[in-house]
Protein backbone atom coordinates (compact mmCIF):
# COMPACT_ATOMS: atom_id res chain seq x y z
CA UNK A 1 0.00 0.00 0.00
CA UNK A 2 2.87 2.36 0.80
CA UNK A 3 3.80 3.40 -2.74
CA UNK A 4 0.48 2.88 -4.50
CA UNK A 5 -1.55 5.02 -2.10
CA UNK A 6 1.15 7.62 -1.46
CA UNK A 7 1.97 8.21 -5.12
CA UNK A 8 -1.71 8.33 -6.12
CA UNK A 9 -2.55 10.82 -3.36
CA UNK A 10 0.45 13.03 -4.14
CA UNK A 11 -0.27 12.88 -7.88
CA UNK A 12 -3.85 13.96 -7.32
CA UNK A 13 -2.77 16.81 -5.06
CA UNK A 14 -0.31 18.06 -7.68
CA UNK A 15 -3.12 17.91 -10.25
CA UNK A 16 -5.38 19.91 -7.92
CA UNK A 17 -2.72 22.60 -7.49
CA UNK A 18 -2.26 22.86 -11.26
CA UNK A 19 -6.04 23.09 -11.85
CA UNK A 20 -6.38 25.79 -9.18
CA UNK A 21 -3.58 27.73 -10.80
CA UNK A 22 -5.21 27.49 -14.24
CA UNK A 23 -8.87 28.14 -13.43
CA UNK A 24 -9.33 29.70 -9.97
CA UNK A 25 -9.09 33.39 -9.12
CA UNK A 26 -9.79 35.41 -5.99
CA UNK A 27 -12.95 37.47 -5.76
CA UNK A 28 -12.51 41.23 -5.68
CA UNK A 29 -14.95 44.11 -5.60
CA UNK A 30 -14.37 44.63 -9.32
CA UNK A 31 -15.00 41.08 -10.51
CA UNK A 32 -17.60 40.19 -7.90
CA UNK A 33 -20.12 42.73 -9.13
CA UNK A 34 -20.92 43.14 -12.82
CA UNK A 35 -21.92 46.75 -12.13
CA UNK A 36 -18.62 47.74 -10.59
CA UNK A 37 -19.16 50.33 -7.85
CA UNK A 38 -22.83 50.81 -8.67
CA UNK A 39 -23.88 48.50 -5.88
CA UNK A 40 -22.54 47.91 -2.42
CA UNK A 41 -23.97 44.40 -2.13
CA UNK A 42 -21.18 42.38 -3.79
CA UNK A 43 -20.10 38.80 -3.22
CA UNK A 44 -17.11 40.07 -1.28
CA UNK A 45 -19.49 41.91 1.04
CA UNK A 46 -21.41 38.65 1.55
CA UNK A 47 -18.32 36.89 2.88
CA UNK A 48 -18.58 38.03 6.53
CA UNK A 49 -22.37 37.53 6.44
CA UNK A 50 -22.17 33.91 5.28
CA UNK A 51 -18.95 32.91 7.03
CA UNK A 52 -20.72 31.91 10.29
CA UNK A 53 -22.96 29.58 8.24
CA UNK A 54 -19.87 28.20 6.50
CA UNK A 55 -18.22 27.54 9.87
CA UNK A 56 -21.25 25.57 11.02
CA UNK A 57 -21.29 23.43 7.87
CA UNK A 58 -17.51 22.94 8.11
CA UNK A 59 -17.83 21.65 11.68
CA UNK A 60 -20.50 19.22 10.52
CA UNK A 61 -18.22 17.87 7.78
CA UNK A 62 -15.09 17.38 9.84
CA UNK A 63 -16.33 16.85 13.40
CA UNK A 64 -19.93 15.69 13.01
CA UNK A 65 -19.40 13.11 10.28
CA UNK A 66 -15.93 12.25 11.61
CA UNK A 67 -17.03 11.21 15.08
CA UNK A 68 -20.23 9.64 13.79
CA UNK A 69 -18.05 7.09 11.98
CA UNK A 70 -16.28 5.94 15.16
CA UNK A 71 -19.04 3.59 16.34
CA UNK A 72 -17.15 0.39 15.41
CA UNK A 73 -15.04 -0.87 18.29
CA UNK A 74 -11.78 -1.28 16.34
CA UNK A 75 -12.30 1.27 13.56
CA UNK A 76 -12.20 4.62 15.35
CA UNK A 77 -8.88 5.77 13.87
CA UNK A 78 -10.11 4.93 10.39
CA UNK A 79 -13.54 6.47 10.92
CA UNK A 80 -12.32 9.91 11.94
CA UNK A 81 -8.98 9.75 10.06
CA UNK A 82 -10.33 8.73 6.66
CA UNK A 83 -13.17 11.20 7.11
CA UNK A 84 -10.56 13.98 7.31
CA UNK A 85 -8.72 12.64 4.27
CA UNK A 86 -11.88 12.29 2.15
CA UNK A 87 -13.09 15.76 3.14
CA UNK A 88 -9.75 17.44 2.39
CA UNK A 89 -9.59 15.86 -1.07
CA UNK A 90 -13.28 16.36 -1.78
CA UNK A 91 -13.27 20.07 -0.95
CA UNK A 92 -10.63 20.76 -3.59
CA UNK A 93 -12.14 18.54 -6.27
CA UNK A 94 -15.66 19.83 -5.61
CA UNK A 95 -14.54 23.45 -5.89
CA UNK A 96 -12.91 22.82 -9.25
CA UNK A 97 -15.66 20.71 -10.82
CA UNK A 98 -18.58 22.88 -9.74
CA UNK A 99 -16.76 26.04 -10.76
CA UNK A 100 -15.95 24.68 -14.22
CA UNK A 101 -19.50 23.41 -14.75
CA UNK A 102 -21.15 26.70 -13.84
CA UNK A 103 -18.74 28.75 -15.97
CA UNK A 104 -18.72 26.25 -18.86
CA UNK A 105 -15.00 25.55 -18.57
CA UNK A 106 -13.84 29.13 -18.04
CA UNK A 107 -11.96 30.67 -15.14
CA UNK A 108 -14.04 31.25 -12.02
CA UNK A 109 -13.74 33.11 -8.72
CA UNK A 110 -13.53 31.33 -5.40
CA UNK A 111 -15.66 32.84 -2.65
CA UNK A 112 -17.73 31.96 0.36
CA UNK A 113 -20.52 30.37 -1.70
CA UNK A 114 -18.15 28.16 -3.65
CA UNK A 115 -16.58 27.09 -0.36
CA UNK A 116 -20.01 26.18 1.01
CA UNK A 117 -20.92 24.23 -2.13
CA UNK A 118 -17.58 22.40 -1.90
CA UNK A 119 -18.55 21.32 1.62
CA UNK A 120 -21.87 20.11 0.22
CA UNK A 121 -20.15 18.01 -2.44
CA UNK A 122 -17.95 16.44 0.23
CA UNK A 123 -20.99 15.61 2.37
CA UNK A 124 -22.28 13.25 -0.33
CA UNK A 125 -19.10 11.17 -0.17
CA UNK A 126 -19.14 11.08 3.63
CA UNK A 127 -22.73 9.82 3.58
CA UNK A 128 -21.72 7.10 1.11
CA UNK A 129 -18.64 6.34 3.23
CA UNK A 130 -20.92 4.95 5.93
CA UNK A 131 -22.16 2.23 3.54
CA UNK A 132 -18.67 0.83 2.90
CA UNK A 133 -17.13 1.60 6.30
CA UNK A 134 -14.53 -0.98 7.29
CA UNK A 135 -14.59 -2.88 3.99
CA UNK A 136 -12.54 -0.67 1.69
CA UNK A 137 -8.92 0.37 1.45
CA UNK A 138 -7.71 4.00 1.54
CA UNK A 139 -7.00 4.00 -2.19
CA UNK A 140 -10.50 2.69 -2.89
CA UNK A 141 -11.95 5.56 -0.88
CA UNK A 142 -9.72 7.99 -2.77
CA UNK A 143 -11.03 6.71 -6.11
CA UNK A 144 -14.62 6.73 -4.82
CA UNK A 145 -14.25 10.37 -3.74
CA UNK A 146 -13.04 11.47 -7.16
CA UNK A 147 -15.75 9.58 -9.05
CA UNK A 148 -18.67 10.37 -6.74
CA UNK A 149 -18.02 14.11 -6.64
CA UNK A 150 -17.80 14.12 -10.44
CA UNK A 151 -21.22 12.45 -10.67
CA UNK A 152 -22.60 14.69 -7.91
CA UNK A 153 -21.44 17.87 -9.65
CA UNK A 154 -23.14 16.84 -12.87
CA UNK A 155 -26.32 15.81 -11.06
CA UNK A 156 -26.42 19.01 -9.00
CA UNK A 157 -25.96 21.14 -12.13
CA UNK A 158 -28.75 19.21 -13.86
CA UNK A 159 -31.19 19.52 -10.96
CA UNK A 160 -30.60 23.14 -9.95
CA UNK A 161 -29.52 24.81 -13.22
CA UNK A 162 -31.16 22.84 -16.03
CA UNK A 163 -34.36 21.70 -14.30
CA UNK A 164 -34.35 24.69 -11.90
CA UNK A 165 -35.71 22.50 -9.11
CA UNK A 166 -36.03 24.00 -5.63
CA UNK A 167 -33.87 22.01 -3.21
CA UNK A 168 -32.92 24.44 -0.46
CA UNK A 169 -32.07 21.78 2.12
CA UNK A 170 -30.31 19.67 -0.56
CA UNK A 171 -32.32 16.59 0.41
CA UNK A 172 -32.30 15.39 -3.22
CA UNK A 173 -28.85 16.42 -4.40
CA UNK A 174 -26.92 15.55 -1.22
CA UNK A 175 -28.72 13.26 1.23
CA UNK A 176 -30.66 11.00 -1.12
CA UNK A 177 -27.85 11.04 -3.68
CA UNK A 178 -25.16 10.10 -1.15
CA UNK A 179 -27.30 7.35 0.39
CA UNK A 180 -28.20 5.66 -2.90
CA UNK A 181 -24.70 6.06 -4.32
CA UNK A 182 -23.25 4.39 -1.22
CA UNK A 183 -25.79 1.55 -1.36
CA UNK A 184 -25.00 0.95 -5.03
CA UNK A 185 -21.25 0.80 -4.33
CA UNK A 186 -21.79 -1.48 -1.32
CA UNK A 187 -23.98 -3.77 -3.42
CA UNK A 188 -21.28 -4.20 -6.06
CA UNK A 189 -18.57 -4.71 -3.41
CA UNK A 190 -20.70 -7.30 -1.58
CA UNK A 191 -18.72 -10.28 -0.24
CA UNK A 192 -20.44 -13.47 0.84
CA UNK A 193 -17.77 -14.01 3.48
CA UNK A 194 -19.17 -11.03 5.41
CA UNK A 195 -22.78 -12.23 5.30
CA UNK A 196 -22.53 -13.39 8.87
CA UNK A 197 -21.70 -10.73 11.45
CA UNK A 198 -17.98 -10.05 11.65
CA UNK A 199 -16.36 -10.25 15.08
CA UNK A 200 -15.28 -6.59 14.79
CA UNK A 201 -18.61 -5.36 13.45
CA UNK A 202 -19.91 -4.14 16.79
CA UNK A 203 -19.53 -1.24 19.17
CA UNK A 204 -18.23 -0.83 22.69
CA UNK A 205 -19.12 1.71 25.36
CA UNK A 206 -16.69 4.44 24.34
CA UNK A 207 -17.18 3.99 20.56
CA UNK A 208 -20.93 4.59 20.89
CA UNK A 209 -20.19 7.60 23.09
CA UNK A 210 -17.91 9.15 20.46
CA UNK A 211 -20.49 8.46 17.73
CA UNK A 212 -23.09 10.25 19.82
CA UNK A 213 -20.78 13.27 20.06
CA UNK A 214 -20.69 13.35 16.26
CA UNK A 215 -24.48 13.17 16.18
CA UNK A 216 -24.74 16.11 18.57
CA UNK A 217 -22.53 18.27 16.33
CA UNK A 218 -24.62 17.37 13.28
CA UNK A 219 -27.83 17.99 15.22
CA UNK A 220 -26.80 21.39 16.56
CA UNK A 221 -25.63 22.82 13.24
CA UNK A 222 -28.25 21.30 10.94
CA UNK A 223 -30.35 24.50 10.72
CA UNK A 224 -27.32 26.25 9.20
CA UNK A 225 -26.80 23.42 6.72
CA UNK A 226 -30.42 23.57 5.56
CA UNK A 227 -30.63 27.35 5.32
CA UNK A 228 -27.22 28.53 4.13
CA UNK A 229 -28.13 28.54 0.41
CA UNK A 230 -31.65 29.84 0.97
CA UNK A 231 -32.47 33.37 -0.16
CA UNK A 232 -31.80 35.77 2.74
CA UNK A 233 -34.92 37.01 4.46
CA UNK A 234 -38.20 35.15 4.74
CA UNK A 235 -37.05 31.94 3.04
CA UNK A 236 -33.89 31.61 5.13
CA UNK A 237 -35.83 32.40 8.30
CA UNK A 238 -38.38 29.68 7.56
CA UNK A 239 -35.66 27.15 6.71
CA UNK A 240 -33.95 27.77 10.05
CA UNK A 241 -37.12 27.67 12.16
CA UNK A 242 -38.62 24.65 10.39
CA UNK A 243 -35.40 22.69 10.69
CA UNK A 244 -35.04 23.64 14.34
CA UNK A 245 -38.54 22.43 15.18
CA UNK A 246 -38.16 19.28 13.08
CA UNK A 247 -34.96 18.37 14.90
CA UNK A 248 -36.46 18.46 18.37
CA UNK A 249 -39.49 16.50 17.17
CA UNK A 250 -37.28 13.83 15.60
CA UNK A 251 -35.34 13.37 18.83
CA UNK A 252 -38.46 12.68 20.88
CA UNK A 253 -39.75 10.30 18.20
CA UNK A 254 -36.41 8.47 17.96
CA UNK A 255 -36.26 7.92 21.73
CA UNK A 256 -39.84 6.70 21.81
CA UNK A 257 -39.38 4.15 19.02
CA UNK A 258 -36.01 2.99 20.37
CA UNK A 259 -37.63 2.10 23.67
CA UNK A 260 -40.56 0.52 21.84
CA UNK A 261 -38.54 -1.90 19.72
CA UNK A 262 -35.61 -2.70 22.04
CA UNK A 263 -35.61 -5.57 24.51
CA UNK A 264 -37.32 -4.69 27.81
CA UNK A 265 -37.81 -1.11 26.61
CA UNK A 266 -34.18 -0.08 27.05
CA UNK A 267 -32.72 2.74 24.96
CA UNK A 268 -29.99 1.89 22.44
CA UNK A 269 -27.22 4.49 22.15
CA UNK A 270 -26.13 3.35 18.67
CA UNK A 271 -29.72 3.64 17.48
CA UNK A 272 -29.92 7.15 18.91
CA UNK A 273 -26.72 8.16 17.11
CA UNK A 274 -27.82 6.84 13.73
CA UNK A 275 -31.42 8.07 13.92
CA UNK A 276 -30.34 11.48 15.15
CA UNK A 277 -28.00 11.87 12.18
CA UNK A 278 -30.43 10.54 9.55
CA UNK A 279 -32.76 13.50 9.62
CA UNK A 280 -32.70 14.45 5.95
CA UNK A 281 -31.41 11.60 4.09
CA UNK A 282 -32.02 12.28 -8.42
CA UNK A 283 -31.92 8.55 -7.31
CA UNK A 284 -31.25 7.46 -10.92
CA UNK A 285 -27.90 9.19 -11.37
CA UNK A 286 -26.81 8.17 -7.86
CA UNK A 287 -27.50 4.48 -8.42
CA UNK A 288 -25.95 4.48 -11.89
CA UNK A 289 -22.86 6.33 -10.70
CA UNK A 290 -22.59 4.08 -7.65
CA UNK A 291 -22.80 0.91 -9.75
CA UNK A 292 -20.07 2.10 -12.11
CA UNK A 293 -17.89 3.20 -9.19
CA UNK A 294 -18.44 -0.14 -7.46
CA UNK A 295 -17.37 -2.03 -10.59
CA UNK A 296 -14.19 0.04 -10.77
CA UNK A 297 -13.45 -0.53 -7.08
CA UNK A 298 -13.87 -4.29 -7.52
CA UNK A 299 -10.71 -4.40 -9.62
CA UNK A 300 -8.05 -6.36 -7.70
CA UNK A 301 -5.53 -3.52 -7.79
CA UNK A 302 -6.92 -1.37 -4.97
CA UNK A 303 -5.64 -3.41 -1.98
CA UNK A 304 -9.09 -4.17 -0.56
CA UNK A 305 -8.70 -5.82 2.87
CA UNK A 306 -9.53 -9.54 3.13
CA UNK A 307 -12.65 -10.54 5.05
CA UNK A 308 -10.84 -11.43 8.27
CA UNK A 309 -9.20 -8.00 8.49
CA UNK A 310 -12.27 -5.85 7.84
CA UNK A 311 -13.38 -3.28 10.43
CA UNK A 312 -9.89 -3.14 11.98
CA UNK A 313 -7.68 -0.04 12.24
CA UNK A 314 -4.51 -2.11 12.49
CA UNK A 315 -4.60 -2.88 8.75
CA UNK A 316 -3.92 0.72 7.74
CA UNK A 317 -3.01 2.60 10.95
CA UNK A 318 -0.29 2.44 13.56
CA UNK A 319 -2.36 1.69 16.66
CA UNK A 320 -1.39 1.56 20.36
CA UNK A 321 0.12 -1.74 21.47
CA UNK A 322 -2.75 -2.41 23.86
CA UNK A 323 -6.40 -1.82 23.10
CA UNK A 324 -9.07 -2.41 25.69
CA UNK A 325 -11.16 -4.66 23.42
CA UNK A 326 -8.22 -6.95 22.51
CA UNK A 327 -7.95 -10.30 24.26
CA UNK A 328 -4.25 -9.66 24.86
CA UNK A 329 -5.10 -6.41 26.60
CA UNK A 330 -7.65 -8.09 28.85
CA UNK A 331 -5.21 -10.85 29.76
CA UNK A 332 -2.56 -8.25 30.53
CA UNK A 333 -4.99 -6.36 32.77
CA UNK A 334 -6.07 -9.51 34.60
CA UNK A 335 -2.45 -10.35 35.33
CA UNK A 336 -1.94 -6.89 36.75
CA UNK A 337 -4.94 -7.33 39.06
CA UNK A 338 -3.41 -10.55 40.42
CA UNK A 339 -0.12 -8.83 41.29
CA UNK A 340 0.14 -7.79 44.94
CA UNK A 341 0.07 -4.13 45.72
CA UNK A 342 3.33 -2.52 46.85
Amino acid sequence: MRFKFSLTALGLEVAMIVLFGLFVEYETDQNASPQGNATKSTKVDQFPQLYPFFQDVHVMIFVGFGFLMTFLKKYGFSGVGFNLFIAALGLQWGTILQGLLHTHGKKFHIGIKSMIHADFSTATVLISFGAVLGKTSPIQMLIMTILEIAVFAGNEYLVTTIFEASDVGASMTIHAFGAYFGLAVAGILYRSGLRQKHKNEESVYHSDLFAMIGTLFLWIFWPSFNSVIAEPGEKQYRAIVNTYLSLVTCVITAYAFSSLVEHRGKLDMSTMAMQGAALGSSIGSAVAGGLVTGLILRLPIWDQPPDEYCFDDAVYWKVPKWREHDDQFLQHENQNHLEPEV
